[in-house]
């Protein structure tokens, strides 16, 4: 394998693995674990909530972790870590056993993709860095899609089999990064950014809305509109297609339109998504709408980033990427107090998704960063 090639795939591995089977592989097991017993509604959605505020604590940790360990060990961790939580949660312990291991899985994820991407473009030509982020971050997509297309058929054994395969695959990934990834990369800078508080906030903002998809969309296809578990898997895999469609045009995009348009463009399209899941029988559109725009606005809003800051962009990267995590783990716990209080009907966890969404694009429409 090419040099060049082997670098840049050790980073999808890790976003497909931190991100897209440890954080989003739980939203089409959501509703297997209800319909098995393993957990309420209610704490399915604490579970999730719990990797998201995991996520936070990663991406705040990653930096010092890089220092302490250095990069290529400190992924990894991550990478051993994403395998050994999901292997965890395969032992029906109740909401009390799953809780900090949904925790570390997150933090794990958010240590993988704060790491993965700014050791590859360091370790890669500086001619081709672009390529090899492009190609670090569509990993999320394909993580994605993986865990989805997977789990039904694992699933049919119950989802204690759902976690061990999610598990064998993340230790799969794990097998292959491992000897791929770069021996050494900087930290993500600090510092030095200016402030850009509408930037900060549409992205925020953003990030609360998906909540309510990158959480629930499955449950509401299998359980909400009856469809069942296999087809609510299905659903969150056009959700994976929708994500590389969204990060692989957003690159594009923003070279013709710029960052702060495409922005706005990629909101369109989330608050269509969130209003898609209100219609009945629109949740596969949703899913498509929401891969798109929720994970594709991280390609728009980096552009975005370079213009407002120039050389400190990626400073300023580092403080969006805590305001998104730090949104999403807040509206995570909020939802799902609401799902619980609610009766578990996802028609008000949509709808304050929707509201949200709604929300970002003001600050967005700003021609101020």
């Amino acid at each position: 394998m090419p040099p060049f090639l082997s670098l840049a795939l050790s980073g999808t591995a890790a976003t497909a693995a931190g991100v897209g089977l440890a954080r989003f592989a739980f939203v089409p097991l959501f509703p297997a674990l209800v319909k098995e017993g393993w957990v309420s509604g209610g704490e399915a959605g604490l579970l999730g909530a719990a990797a998201l505020a995991g996520y936070l604590l990663g991406v705040a940790a990653a930096p010092r972790l890089a220092g302490a360990l250095g990069t290529r060990a400190a992924l990894r961790l991550g990478m051993a870590l994403v395998a050994l939580s999901l292997a965890l949660c395969a032992w029906r312990g109740g909401v009390g056993w799953l809780l900090p291991w949904r925790l570390l899985a997150g933090l794990a994820g958010g240590v993988l993709m704060s790491l993965a991407g700014p050791a590859v473009q360091r370790a890669v030509p500086a001619g081709r860095s672009g390529a090899a982020s492009g190609l670090v971050i569509a990993g999320v997509g394909g993580g994605i899609a993986l865990g989805a297309l997977a789990l039904p058929p694992l699933l049919a054994g119950g989802a204690a089999l759902g976690w061990a395969g999610l598990a064998a695959l993340a230790a799969a990934l794990a097998a292959f990064a491992w000897g791929r990834f770069p021996a050494e990369a900087v930290a993500p800078p600090r510092g030095g950014a200016p402030p850009a508080p509408r930037l900060l906030l549409a992205y925020a903002l953003s990030g609360a809305g998906m909540v309510a998809p990158m959480v629930y969309l499955s449950d509401l296809a299998a359980r909400g509109a009856g469809g069942g578990v296999g087809w609510g898997a299905l659903v969150w895999a056009l959700f994976g297609l929708g994500a590389l469609a969204g990060t692989v045009l957003g690159g594009r995009a923003t070279d013709r339109w710029g960052g702060r348009r495409c922005v706005l463009l990629w909101l369109g399209v989330q608050g269509l998504a969130l209003g898609a899941a209100l219609l009945p029988g629109a949740a596969p559109l949703a899913a498509l709408l929401g891969g798109f725009a929720g994970v594709g606005i991280s390609a728009v809003t980096l552009a975005w980033a370079r213009e407002a800051a120039g050389p400190a962009a990626g400073a300023l990267w580092v403080r969006a990427t805590l305001a998104y995590a730090a949104a999403q783990a807040a509206t995570g716990f909020a939802l799902a107090w609401l799902f619980e209080a609610a009766g578990e009907r996802h028609a008000p966890v949509f709808l304050a998704g929707l509201a949200l969404s709604l929300l970002a694009l003001i600050p967005a429409m700003s021609r101020r960063p």
